[in-house]
């Protein structure tokens, strides 16, 4: 929630609960003018849910950027399932290759660090993902 909403803002707010939001938000990208609509679901609410919600999200999406901590493993270790789930569900249906991109979050609390940037890349690249290592606060 706070990469999105520093995304559409430009401002940091640290806390959020374990809410889901819908956001839509137009943006101009070489000359156009395109209206994103942003499906944020906290990955504590992911896990609670049944197949049948999360299989409506992918469904929802035409792409996707699924965020860890760098500083919480088990963030970034349900990554490849959450992968293989969603390119199941999308590129089953046809044969283009679905957009995901792979984000790690809190660069700026490298002190904490429990995943390394090598790792991300690596996850990345044998999924066929792109890969960013960002900071929402900075």
């Amino acid at each position: 929630a706070a990469l999105t909403v520093r995304f559409l803002t430009r401002r940091f707010i640290g806390e959020y609960g374990d809410m889901e939001f819908i956001y839509s938000h137009n943006l101009t990208v070489d000359g156009r003018e395109i209206l994103l609509h942003i499906w944020d679901v906290p990955n504590s609410q992911e896990q609670a849910e049944d197949g049948s919600s999360e299989e409506k999200r992918i469904q929802w999406a035409d792409s996707f950027v699924l965020v860890y901590s760098i500083c919480d493993r088990a963030s970034f270790n349900v990554l490849p399932l959450k992968i293989q789930f969603i390119k199941a569900a999308k590129e089953g249906q046809s044969q283009e290759k679905v957009p995901i991109v792979i984000v790690g979050n809190k660069r700026d609390l490298h002190h904490q660090r429990v995943v390394s940037s090598e790792e991300g890349r690596l996850l990345a690249l044998s999924l066929d993902c792109g890969f960013y290592e960002v900071s929402a606060a900075e």
